[in-house]
């Protein structure tokens, strides 16, 4: 799969994933396989704005490559100098925006999913974006639309094509489902028969790399983006690796060989946060993921959830029965949230009209990143 010149073999890329897709999880995932490893979500005012938590996020290790950053922003103008910076400064090689995320914080505002909606003001944008990418190829990240009501998944991609966007994924689902349901593989399918000029990259319900063959096989998509199924999970890409080369071997850990990887996440956390309580607080959200199928009990799991220090994690982790086997089938499935929304906030009159291009508020766009 190319990118613009960008190669990607396994034809898989990681999903930005806000407090997830920072290094040293990019590290974890990298070391399993190729492919294309996307950063967390950076906001395009932040970056104009040299904000420093947004400085310090743009972090990649030595000999990362391609390096990927995924941008949000909901005015042309910010966008288009954010990717100028992007681009003049060499902070990356590939440039990702963000008109996926469901979360009300950033629909209210008419960014993410709600954004697609407004046909010329993503117009706009992308054009914006390209214009100022120089030689970076810019790709994009949607849903089908705000619900089924208000699909926009085949405008935005032929608009995307038709402003130089160099490859598009789309998430099977709607705003309104956030993350639950089931993906609606179908509609990558339909996607690529009416975008064939550039890669279509399918997303959604890939807990496995034998999911991500099926989804290949069904939509014919060019290739897969992997979000919540590696949580918990970075040897999945190494799954993903050996399935496409037509390999048929798949990671089995035994539970000591899962602790090992936690606690290595944790040091890393720890490395690069520069505070060993930041990243040691930071990997908790993790432990529920990479523990979920194996029988551990209530209160080592709270005491894992609850380490303060990396010698305490690790007194933890050495009470886990090391030989437990891989659990099978119940290590597969969802991980994090997976509930649908009863509706999506967005501005006042949003749907009014989807060729109106609203004036874009100040407030519109937000000034921290991670999402």
């Amino acid at each position: 799969m190319k990118i613009g010149a960008i190669e990607v073999w396994p034809p898989v890329v990681l999903a930005p994933m806000a407090g997830v897709t920072n290094a040293p999880f990019r590290t974890l995932c990298r070391e399993q396989g190729g492919g294309l490893y996307v950063s967390e979500m950076i906001t395009t005012r932040a970056l104009v704005e040299r904000n420093a938590k947004t400085m310090a996020m743009i972090r990649f290790e030595p000999g990362e490559r391609p390096r990927s950053i995924q941008l949000y922003g909901v005015d042309p103008d910010i966008v288009g100098r954010a990717v100028k910076i992007i681009a003049e400064e060499g902070l990356a090689d590939h440039v990702d925006l963000n008109f996926g995320c469901p979360v009300p914080k950033v629909t209210r505002r008419g960014g993410g999913s709600a954004l697609p909606y407004k046909r010329d003001l993503l117009r706009r944008i992308l054009r914006a974006a390209v214009a100022n990418a120089g030689t970076l190829p810019v790709t994009m990240k949607m849903r089908k639309g705000i619900d089924d009501d208000h699909l926009t998944y085949l405008d935005a991609g032929r608009i995307a094509v038709q402003e130089g966007v160099s490859a598009v994924a789309l998430h099977g689902r709607t705003a309104v489902q956030h993350y639950g349901g089931t993906a609606d593989w179908d509609a990558i399918a339909r996607l690529k028969d009416a975008v064939p000029e550039i890669p279509v990259l399918g997303n959604g319900d890939i807990w496995s790399a034998d999911d991500a063959i099926r989804m290949t096989e069904r939509t014919g998509c060019d290739g897969v983006v992997v979000g919540r199924g590696c949580l918990g999970r970075p040897w999945l890409f190494g799954d993903l690796d050996n399935a496409f080369e037509g390999r048929p071997e798949r990671a089995r850990p035994t539970l000591g060989e899962v602790a090992a990887t936690m606690a290595r996440h944790a040091r890393l956390l720890v490395e690069c946060f520069g505070s060993e309580t930041h990243g040691v607080l930071d990997f908790r959200k993790h432990v529920g993921w990479y523990l979920k199928g194996f029988t551990v009990g209530a209160q080592l799991r709270r005491e894992l959830a609850t380490a303060g220090s990396l010698a305490e994690l690790g007194e933890h982790l050495a009470r886990l029965p090391a030989d437990q086997p891989w659990p099978g089938e119940a290590a597969d499935g969802p991980r994090g949230k997976s509930t649908a929304r009863e509706r999506v906030h967005l501005p006042d009159g949003w749907l009014d009209d989807p060729y109106d291009t609203p004036a874009v508020p100040e407030s519109a766009e937000l000034d921290t990143s991670g999402g």
